[in-house]
């Protein structure tokens, strides 16, 4: 939670006149023999002037010593208004004792603790003691406020990068699908025109889909099984039957959220970097898998890994991101080659 300047300030205020009334009710715990009368007299003006001399103190800080810019001028103008404070501290407690002692007066056994127990450079010390505590306690908090800001401040640039980034991740997508699938439609424009006509009417569905879904970073994995249905009948124009294409979705991921036209661009990437490449043609397996923790999402494919290494594989690093932007270390993505199919896995969590 960031604090405002108005709640930074009720905050000070708060601790400030609480402390200083624990503080000054030590006297209160710890009579040494003192009166009733100098006991609520000596809570009462400890407790104000402890609030008045380190509000003073506070407001030369706030104006003259910048915590995230902590330099030598710093140091020396932290010290001597330190002194400063502990010299007008002792010096409103002297006045106010002076003041009790000539109106009040005090009894025999205060005039005698006070003989031997308090003198003015033990006076001053206690003072100084007590600033100090008080300014440790006064930088320790401003140091957690600062870093807690510093820290929503973080949080809010990831978050805004973050997002920059995603939207240009997505907006890879349909450029790099279009393209493919508008090659696709030229290889068979003067051979079929029949059939150019079926692609053109799969590609506008296609890029309905993908420009509706382009804002949003999940959808249903049944929309994109859908989605992917429609890019198989699309290439299944021009490859025929070297295309087979299988499916295994595990009935409770349909409904798992996963990012838009992930699962498209590995079907995309082993149709044309596998299947279309080998002569015989070959096999697409999609598989979806739920686990307690998470869901796999594997696309098999007939043929070699090394057959796409001369690629920009743009969908590759496209997912390898988008899952590192959506889900940090517990997204992961992996294409490895297993006894002459390309398989690859993508894991994104569910907890």
């Amino acid at each position: 939670m960031k604090l405002s300047k108005t709640n930074k300030e009720l905050l000070f205020w708060i601790l400030q006149i609480v402390g200083w009334l624990g503080v000054s009710s030590l006297i209160l715990i710890f009579p040494f023999g003192f009166s009733k009368t100098y006991m609520l007299y000596s809570f009462v003006l400890g407790s104000a002037i402890g609030i008045v001399s380190t509000s003073i103190f506070r407001h030369y800080l706030n104006n003259n010593i910048d915590i995230e810019v902590f330099g030598k001028r710093s140091i020396i103008n932290l010290v001597v208004s330190f002194f400063a404070c502990s010299l007008l501290y002792y010096f409103l407690l002297f006045t106010t004792e002076e003041i009790y002692e000539f109106y009040i007066g005090r009894t025999a056994k205060e005039i005698e603790w006070i003989k031997e127990n308090i003198g003015v450079l033990s006076g001053v010390f206690n003072t100084m003691i007590t600033v100090f505590g008080w300014t440790i306690i006064y930088f320790a908090i401003k140091f957690v406020i600062s870093a807690n800001k510093n820290r929503l401040e973080n949080l809010e640039l990831n978050a805004t990068l973050r997002e920059a980034q995603l939207n240009t991740l997505k907006g890879q997508v349909n450029p790099h699908f279009m393209f493919n699938s508008l090659n696709n439609i030229r290889g068979l424009m003067l051979e079929d025109v029949s059939k150019s006509r079926e692609m053109i009417t799969k590609l506008s569905e296609m890029l309905q889909y993908a420009l509706s879904k382009n804002t949003v970073d999940a959808i249903a994995l049944s929309e994109e099984v859908d989605m992917v249905d429609n890019y198989v009948a699309l290439a299944k124009i021009q490859m025929e039957d070297r295309l087979h294409y299988e499916k295994e979705i595990d009935a409770e991921s349909l409904e798992v959220m996963i990012p838009p036209m992930i699962i498209q661009l590995l079907v995309e990437n082993a149709a044309k970097h596998g299947i279309a490449n080998l002569k015989n043609g070959g096999k697409i397996l999609l598989q979806t898998i739920v686990t307690a923790t998470e869901l796999q999402i594997v696309v098999k494919n007939t043929g070699k890994l090394s057959i796409s290494e001369n690629s920009t594989k743009l969908g590759l690093k496209n997912i390898r991101q988008r899952l590192r932007l959506l889900y940090g270390p517990k997204g992961q993505f992996t294409l490895e080659e297993i006894e002459n199919e390309v398989v690859a896995t993508i894991k994104i969590p569910t907890t």
